[in-house]
């Protein structure tokens, strides 16, 4: 799906593991230059250089860009840059690193997606070895601030593969689906893990009614509706099945 912004903004102020610099966000004429260097950055990535130019995700430092990126720059601000020479390989761009252990995180520029965004994948820097993060760089953003929280990729496989492309979604009918920086404030808030263990709140309409997945058995992609008021141990029973496809029905701007 699209990166909601807005969400990613709300995402990154409330995520303390992550590091950012608004001082140094990037002029739009420094990020054109960028990208008539290496090609087009994806839009998400774009915004964040836009927001703050630098910063941090957990242990891993993304790239900026700036003055350094040319020849007359610093050493350190060369490095640092999404243009240095040693960050484009082929196919993949290197866009944060983690000091510590050497694991780079790259765009796939040979598959972008229909938003323009490029999917994430991290280099193991022991054994060079590659795996999909995210399907963008809102979405690696929102599985690192995911993890730092405990989440682990997420509440159940559907909401985890929503989180890889958007920190949330919140459409303009009120439908709003949670991403890492509020599921768990949201769950705690209603105490559903007290009242309807098994099941966790996913999202809400805005008007009262919540959005309900299970987190385990056989079934973790429908979708239930139930007042915020009335949660109890069968939600299933007791609420409105909303759809089994959730990130279509997103697609779909969340009809009732």
């Amino acid at each position: 799906m699209r990166p909601d912004l807005t969400l990613l903004r709300d995402l990154v102020e409330a995520s303390p593991g992550f590091g950012r610099r608004r001082v140094g966000a990037a002029p739009e004429a420094l990020i054109r230059e960028a990208e008539a260097r290496i090609g087009p950055l994806p839009p998400s990535y774009r915004w964040w250089l836009a927001e703050y130019g630098h910063g941090r995700a957990g242990n891993a430092d993304i790239a900026t860009v700036g003055p350094g990126d040319g020849a007359a720059g610093s050493e350190e601000d060369m490095y640092e840059a999404v243009t240095a020479g040693w960050r484009l390989n082929g196919d993949r761009l290197c866009f944060a690193v983690e000091p510590d252990c050497g694991d780079e995180y790259r765009f796939a520029l040979d598959r972008a997606g229909e938003t323009g965004e490029y999917p994430v994948v991290h280099r193991d820097g022991t054994d060079g070895c590659e795996s999909l993060v995210a399907e963008s760089f809102a979405g690696f953003l929102a599985v690192r601030a995911a993890r730092l929280r405990g989440l682990r990729d997420g509440p159940n496989p559907v909401v985890a593969r929503l989180w890889r492309s958007t920190p949330g979604v919140l459409l303009g009918n009120g439908v709003h689906v949670y991403g890492p920086h509020l599921v768990r404030e949201r769950n705690e808030t209603f105490e559903v893990s007290r009242y309807a263990p098994g099941w966790v709140l996913v999202g809400d309409d805005s008007g009262g009614d919540g959005f309900f997945m299970r987190h385990h058995g056989r079934d973790r992609t429908s979708v239930h509706r139930l007042g915020l008021g009335a949660i109890g141990g069968d939600v299933a029973a007791a609420g409105e099945r909303v759809t089994d496809d959730l990130i279509g029905w997103l697609r779909a701007g969340g009809a009732s």
